[in-house]
Order: structure tokens, then sequence, then C-alpha cells
């Protein structure tokens, strides 16, 4: 166990804060600055080049003459007669760059290589100027504790031009303070160009400088928001943080109006309108990309999963696909949708409307009796959904069996029935592989207009997992038809966990008591500890760690398999109208059932984009969409929770370090933290082996997955951090904290 007590000051109200400065840095290098000079050059350049472009004097020649010289013999540099040019041995990577609250950063290594390479270190000394989000230009030195470190020589390009903040009047001029807390600066505002701003209102400032490492940037208010206070004020601060489009361009909204809809079948289209397809979303959904239908056959089951055919509409290269693909996904706010495609695409040409005609792609699946895939087929079709049914509808007709609402539908009852028992079959099937059961549960915030009603968690139900088993299948049986077959596409692979960490869970698994079986890791393996632990008091903690150990899924056109579904073939197939890669799957398997090769990647990319750049940008687009999803809930949940400062709730322990405990409450789907320095009643230890804190007097223990009722300290707008101090009572005295805590397990439980 290591001793650890960490106590810092609580960030002061923004009423009180006052302007901040770029964190003081020394001039660059010399040396730096001519790397960051030659990097940029493809031919040798001369020494009178060099001294011209750096601003040297006559009296530095000697200088800058021994410092190339030295450079050349590190390797660093080349020499072609008098002139120099670059080496790949010049340490020089390009990166973006990534700050924290306390003004260090790291340089995110750009490309292939940053599988290969941890990211780099930069001290706040060594930014040169550069902000989060810039890509740079960053000169590596051997670090400390086994990660590089390096400094920043040149900033290629700013990571952001615009920012949100809040307004602070200074005297004659003004300042605004970033709504980012990553961005540990003030940028000055001019009465001139403050729009009239009031004092604390959230606005949207341009960046005219950028300023140095001895002048805070300045700016001019393009737009004022209003009052930090609203929900929706907050939810366009994130997007605007993430950079993230509100509207479509005006030429692309003019294409998609153009477009002609589909009602009749060409030569190659299929006729499928006579199949009883239905599609199945929430009730707030508005774009049905997917439809299916279940029928028996004498060997077993034949199911259609038709897909919407974006790719009828969305040609690649056409200035939609190309805005598209800049999007790469569609991502979901509290009332609140960014699309990928325009709305006359996703709402309607592309939405599989009910008694409506609607070209599609169709999976034609055969399974056996026992619920193994026998055959697949695929083809580009014509089909007309016969119902629109929420989750919670079919749940109510399949599952809770339901007299009125298996009535109304009595005439699909059969066909739904005949999915109901194909979707058992499938789910033994997937399990018996070792496919993972689990998922993280994901918020739901409920508004209305300008107010947060709630903020809980999603619930799912028998209906969700009918219909994402389906999904799993066609998506299944696309990758490994286009794999055998040798096509190029993007595969969703999902990699084998870092051993290290396997080892780490293993610890920490063995501590709480479970008997792990040894055997070769695998997901079989991952599924009987989760297995074991499932209804014990383990369990929230094994799922937990379980989580940290796995690898982030992405997109690559090399097939790697998927872990978690022990899946050896997997991609996007189902979703095209909000995920690009499932548009891109479905021109590639458009070309093969053609008797193509997707050798020509014009005729499913859009622009000379290479496919692996493609899966490490769509990669990246879908982290975005997933990072300002969190950014919203941390926003909302600090004002749900701003006026509760003193209230009491009860919370489970999602989280312990040498610095405290990170909680969860029990009754809303809301995270905080526990400050070690607010546990005085104690000295407390890390043990993070066991993942708790231990008082070093008492012996009390704080363990993960453990309960505690808490008291709201805090709450701060602007990192939207909410800590909490540990009160007595609370959870162990509340009456109906058993049911709580059934509930709180039973829906963190649903895959």
């Amino acid at each position: 166990m290591a001793r650890k007590k960490i106590s810092r000051k609580r960030r002061q109200d923004q009423k009180t804060r006052k302007p901040r400065g770029r964190q003081q840095s020394p001039s660059v290098l010399l040396s730096d600055r001519l790397l960051a000079f030659l990097s940029s050059q493809k031919e040798p350049v001369s020494l009178v080049t060099i001294m011209k472009t750096l601003g040297l004097a006559k009296h530095e020649r000697k200088v800058i003459q021994e410092l190339l010289a030295g450079l050349e013999k590190s390797g660093k540099l080349s020499r072609k007669k008098k002139h120099w040019l670059l080496t790949d041995k010049a340490d020089l990577v390009k990166a973006q760059l990534s700050l924290t609250a306390r003004g260090f950063g790291f340089a995110v290594l750009e490309g292939n290589i940053a599988k290969k390479q941890k990211d780099i270190y930069i001290a706040a000394s060594a930014m040169n100027g550069a902000s989060h989000g810039d890509t740079v230009l960053v000169r590596v030195d051997s670090g400390s504790r086994g990660r590089p470190e390096g400094r920043v020589v040149q900033v290629l390009k700013r990571g952001f031009t615009r920012l949100c903040g809040i307004y602070a009047r200074g005297g004659k001029t003004g300042y605004i303070t970033p709504d980012n807390d990553k961005m540990p600066f003030t940028v000055h505002i001019r009465r001139g160009n403050c729009m009239n701003a009031e004092n604390g209102l959230a606005v949207l400032v341009e960046i005219i400088d950028y300023g140095t490492s001895h002048r805070v940037p300045e700016g001019k208010v393009v737009e004022v928001l209003g009052s930090p206070d609203s929900p929706l004020v907050q939810i366009r601060m994130a997007i605007e943080q993430f950079d993230l489009p509100r509207f479509f361009p005006t030429q692309v909204e003019q294409a998609a109006a153009d477009l002609v809809e589909l009602t009749d079948c060409s030569d190659d289209r299929k006729d499928l309108r006579y199949v009883r397809h239905v599609t199945i979303d929430g009730a707030t959904a508005k774009d049905f990309d997917d439809a299916i239908a279940v029928q028996k056959t004498k060997k077993g089951f034949r199911l259609f999963v038709s897909i919407a055919d974006v790719s009828h509409y969305v040609q690649p290269g056409s200035i939609i696909d190309i805005e598209a693909y800049a999007r790469g996904t569609s991502v979901y706010l509290p009332d609140l949708v960014l699309p990928m495609l325009p709305e006359r695409l996703s709402n309607n040409l592309c939405s599989l409307i009910p008694d409506q005609d609607r070209p599609a792609f169709t999976a034609i699946l055969e399974f056996d009796r026992n619920g193994k895939r026998t055959g697949a087929r695929f083809t580009r079709s014509l089909i007309r959904s016969h119902q629109r049914f929420t989750y919670d509808t079919v749940n109510s007709i399949l599952y809770l069996q339901e007299k009125n609402a298996r009535r109304k539908y009595k005439t699909l009852l059969p066909m739904l029935e005949k999915a109901k028992t194909l979707e058992a079959l499938l789910e033994k099937q997937r399990t018996a592989r070792g496919a993972l059961g689990f998922t993280i549960p994901e918020a739901l915030i409920t508004m209305d207009g300008d107010t947060i009603n709630s903020i809980g968690r999603s619930e799912r139900n028998q209906a969700h997992l009918l219909i994402e088993e389906f999904m799993l299948a066609a998506n299944e049986a696309v990758a490994e038809t286009l794999d055998r077959a040798g096509q190029q596409v993007l595969f969703r692979v999902h990699e084998k966990p870092d051993p290290a960490k396997v080892e780490g869970f293993t610890e920490a698994a063995q501590s709480l008591g479970l008997q792990l079986p040894k055997t070769e890791i695998s997901p079989s393996w991952f599924a009987r500890v989760l297995a074991e632990a499932h209804k014990s008091p383990a369990e929230y903690v094994v799922n937990n760690l379980l989580l940290r150990t796995m690898q982030r899924a992405r997109y690559t056109p090399e097939n790697l398999g998927h872990f978690g579904l022990a899946a050896g073939y997997y991609l996007h197939f189902t979703s095209p109208i909000r995920r690009y890669p499932d548009l891109v799957v479905h021109r590639v398997l458009q070309n093969f059932l053609v008797g193509k090769k997707s050798r020509d990647l014009k005729k499913i990319l859009s622009g000379t984009t290479t496919l692996d750049e493609a899966g490490l940008f769509l990669s990246n687009r879908e982290r975005v969409a997933v990072d300002v999803e969190r950014n919203v809930q941390s926003r909302l949940s600090a004002l749900f929770l701003r006026e509760r400062v003193t209230e009491h709730f009860d919370a489970i322990i999602s989280g312990v370090t040498s610095f405290g405990l990170f909680v969860e409450l029990l009754e809303y789907f809301i995270s905080g933290a526990v400050p070690i320095r607010e546990m005085d009643d104690d000295y407390y230890i890390f043990d993070s082996r066991g993942h708790k804190l231990v008082g070093e007097r008492t012996a009390k223990s704080y363990q993960l997955g453990g309960l505690i009722g808490v008291q709201l300290d805090h709450v701060d707008m602007i990192t939207k951090r909410i800590t909490f101090s540990i009160v007595n009572g609370g959870t162990e005295n509340s009456p109906d904290t058993s049911q709580k805590i059934k509930r709180y397990h039973s829906k963190r439980r649903k895959r």
C-alpha cells in the first residue's frame, strides 16, 4: 500500500476569477527553430536561406554553423554540398495537443504511430504558445518513467478559432474565461468587440490574436448566447466546444431537395414488399433505418434484415457524401439530434416509414432449428414496412403477454412470435461461443423546454435485445461474406485486452474472493468470470474492473476480429443513416454483388482518402460524438444539482484512487467525487490492489462497489465537477435501500 494525501485549493466562484495569461515559457531554442523550419522544406536549404528565414544577424553565422554541424553529426540533418535537409532521426513528430486544467499536456501522435508509442508529455513551460487541440510539431526527448517528453517547436494548425466563455467587464475592456477548463487562460476583449455583452453572460468569441507566452489571446464576441444557467445554452456551448456543425450548408440542403424518390423496382432490385417487415425503435425516433421479418422454414428460420439503401441516394464524392464523411456520425443530445444526413434523407427518403415503398439493402439469413446460420444472401430491394413498433409495445406483446396489445396486433403476432423464438436461439449460440453480455449504462435526460426534468439511466427491455441480436447477426454475415471474398472494407474490430490490465483485473477479482478459472485469456474466460460474479456482492466491482481492461473498438480495413462479441468477422452494416462506415459497407457489398472488386476507392469513399485514413478519421469522429454526449451530461448534471447543495443522497462507490472516491448516485445517473481531504475522520491509505481506502486508525474501509451516504458540497460550472462528502446514515438507514440497489444493478446488468 502506498500512502498519499492530496490537497488542492477549490476553484473560486466565476465572479471572483481574474484574468489569466498563458503559462510563461522560455524562448524557443535556436535548434528547435531551425528544425521546425527545415521540417517544412522538401529540398536541401543553403546557410544563407536559413539565416535569412530565422532572422539571424551576421555575427550569429558561426553559432548557426556549429549548430548545423552538431545536428549533422547526430544524424538529424544530412548535407549536400553546403545545403542541409532534415532526416528521419530528427525526433520531430506531428501530433495533436491535449491540455489539462493545470497547464501541462500530452501530444497525441497521429496515424498508425499512435498505436506503438505512448503520448508525449509536454510541460507547461514547453508549449511555445500552443493551445488545446492544436496540431503541433514536437521535438521528442527521452523522458522519465518510460514516457517520452517533448516540447512544441511549431504550431502547424490551430485547434480552434472560436470558443465559448463567460464574459466579465474589466474597466475599459473585458475578458472571457473559457468554458473549457483545458484552456487555462483568459481572452482579452476590447470594448468595441464585446457586442454589448452583459457581465456574467455566456458568449461565443472569435480569436483574432492567439497571443504569446507573455500576452493573453485577444478575441471579439460574435454571438451573445445568454445565461449560463440555461440548459439550452449549456448544450450550445458543448456543441461549440467540440466544433460540431449545427446546420447543413445551403448547397447540401439543395442537393438533398433535388433528389428524386425511388418508388419502383429496377432490374437489380428485388421486390420484397410482400414480406411483412416491421420496424422496432424508440418512441421518439424519427429515422427508421432497419426493418425485420422472420419466417419459419422446413429446416429452421429465415430472417430478413432490411436496411435503408442510403447508397442509392448518396453517391461517392457528391456534395452530400463529402458533408456526411466530414461529420462521420450523427450526434444525439437531449431533445436535439445533429444528423449525419440532411432531414430530407434521414427522416424521409431513407426512413422506412410505414406503408411507404422504400429502397433497401436486405440480408436474407437462413438458420437451422438451433439458431446456427446455414446460409446468407444479400440483395438490393424494395420493401414496405407494415408497422412502426416501439420497444415498449413489442415488449408488452411478446414478453409481458398483455392481452390488449396482443389483440390489437394479432395479424402480426405470428411473425413476432417467430422472431422471439429465433432471438432466443441466436442469443444462446452467441453466449455459448463466449460473447460478453454487458454494456455501460447510458444516461436518459428528459427536458421540458429549457428545464431539466430528470437525469436517470435509460431502461432496456427484451425488445431492445431482440433487435440487437438480429442486427448483430446481419453485421457478422456481411463481414464474413466480404472478407472471404477478399473485398476491401472497413471492419469494426475490438482487439484483445492488454495482458498487464488483465493481470491487474485478476488480482483485484481474487482479492474479492472470486475463484477465477485458470485458462488462456479469451472471451469465454471473461464470460465465465461475469457469470460467477452474477448476482453476487462483487458483481458491480467485477463489471467495472472488466470494462476498464477492454480496448476501445475502432474501424480499420484489417480484419482483427471482435473480442467482446467473440466474433471472427464483424462490421457495421445496419445504420447507414447515422454512421458513415455503414454507408461504405453498403457500397462495397453492392460492388461485390455485381462482381466488382472494391479496388477503386473513389466508388466507396469521398475524395482520395485511403481506407486506413478513413478508419482512423471515422473512429475519431465516433469518439468526438461520445465525448460531446458525455460533456453535455456533465453540464446538465451540474446544473441539475447546483441548487441542491447540502442535500444528502445514497451513492455507490464507482472508483477508488489515491486522492479520493468517485461515486454514482443511486437515484440519478450522476457521478461526482469525494476528495480525500474531506475524509477527515481518519488518515486513509490507498490499497490499489483491493481498490479501497483504509483508515489508518480505525481500519474503516471504502471499497469499489460499496454503498455510502453523501452530502453535496460543491458544483463548479466551469470544470463541471461535482464534489461530495461522506455523511453518516444515508444508505444504511434508508428503508427502501435494498429495492434501490436491486433496481440499480438490474439496469446495469442488461447488456
